[in-house]
């Protein structure tokens, strides 16, 4: 039997939010029932373009709309997380679910806040971490499940932005990036989410991070640069580089993600592009998706949110949970803290506990 479609919100009408916009509405297992901006213009146009209702506030859609039953949250703000916690905790107070994009928040305060709310309201928050959700992810865990990579050994993580700024560039001291670590706090979310999803919790963090000569020169306060060495909780080591466009990607493009273990090895390139795994005394198996368009991962990434919904499953085992983002936050601030102090090791801080449902009765 058909699932009742739910009904979402969806609130910040930028460039992403219409292309989550567009998602729920090519799903069948989602209503877009209204959008949402406090830019008039932006919430009017995203009303036009999918046919729904336009609003200016949260809290007129709240009180419009009290069947929704989930608000997609993809305001930006400084560093691309500073205007995600008050939509998110206003929607969970509400009684509403919630997906919000990345990072979670650029204050880790507000980011374990609001996992913990949603805990305590007893609704999903999952967060829109997508660059596992692609035909190159699905044959990698397949591989995993198959034992075909055996004890993990290491992982290479490499992610950013292919170019190079040779001559300094003006500045607008009032953008969003410049804080010394908007790149790190926007964009190290998505490869850490991937090096958490397949070789799960980081329990140690070393980092440093710089800036090219270009940038100083222009008087760009922001730290583009970050080299980041990490030990596994399962003993597995691992290496993220990430840079915003100083140089140009070799080898792998502009992401790629290499995991060997003592049976095999797997490398994914360009996220949705391309997996090659290598056996022992093998020929290389490559997997070519056809697929150049990382946009793909967006209806891929939200039909998961809403398929989890729909299917009312355990909280812990929600995908892209903001438990997960939590995490991701977790080891930037880690990072962080270990370049502050000169390169230390530093140990993230602990995670909230996942108790289960399994076998527990009221």
């Amino acid at each position: 039997m058909a699932k009742t479609p739910l009904k979402v919100a969806v609130v910040g009408m930028g460039g992403i939010g219409h292309t989550h916009a567009r998602a729920y509405k090519a799903n069948d297992l989602a209503q877009l029932v209204c959008v949402c901006d406090w830019v008039k213009e932006k919430a009017d146009e995203a009303a036009e373009k999918f046919e729904v209702p336009a609003f200016y506030s949260l809290k007129d859609v709240l009180a419009a709309h009290p069947e929704l039953d989930i608000i997609d949250v993809t305001t930006g703000g400084y560093e691309n997380g500073s205007w995600h916690y008050e939509p998110v905790m206003q929607a969970l107070d509400a009684g509403k679910h919630v997906l919000t994009e990345k990072p979670i928040s650029n204050d880790i305060f507000e980011a374990r806040e609001m996992v913990r709310f949603a805990t305590e309201k007893d609704l999903y928050l999952g967060c829109n971490l997508n660059h596992y959700f692609s035909g190159p992810a699905d044959k990698a865990r397949q591989l995993m499940a198959d034992d075909k990579i055996g004890e993990q050994i290491y992982s290479l993580t490499k992610v950013g932005f292919n170019g190079s700024t040779v001559n300094p560039s003006n500045i607008d001291p009032k953008s969003r990036w410049q804080m010394p670590y908007s790149h790190a706090k926007a964009f190290l979310t998505h490869p850490f989410s991937v090096m958490r999803h397949f070789s799960g919790d980081i329990s140690h963090v070393q980092a440093f991070m710089d800036k090219p000569g270009a940038r100083r020169q222009s008087s760009d306060l922001m730290l583009s640069i970050q080299s980041v060495h990490v030990r596994f909780q399962n003993g597995c080591v691992g290496y993220l580089l990430s840079q915003r466009g100083d140089a140009h990607f070799g080898l792998g493009g502009w992401w790629s993600f290499e995991l060997a273990g003592t049976k095999g090895t797997f490398c994914i390139e360009n996220c949705v592009e391309k997996l090659t795994y290598w056996e022992m005394g093998q020929e290389p198996q490559i997997t070519d998706t056809g697929i150049t368009d990382f946009d793909a991962t967006f209806p891929i990434r939200i039909n998961a949110f809403l398929e989890d919904v729909s299917n009312g499953v355990p909280k812990e085992y929600l995908r892209a949970s903001g438990r997960d983002a939590l995490a991701t936050m977790e080891y930037i601030f880690a990072a962080i803290d270990s370049y502050e102090s000169g390169g230390e090791l530093v140990k993230p801080n602990a995670l909230p506990p996942i108790h289960g449902a399994v076998g527990y009765v009221k």
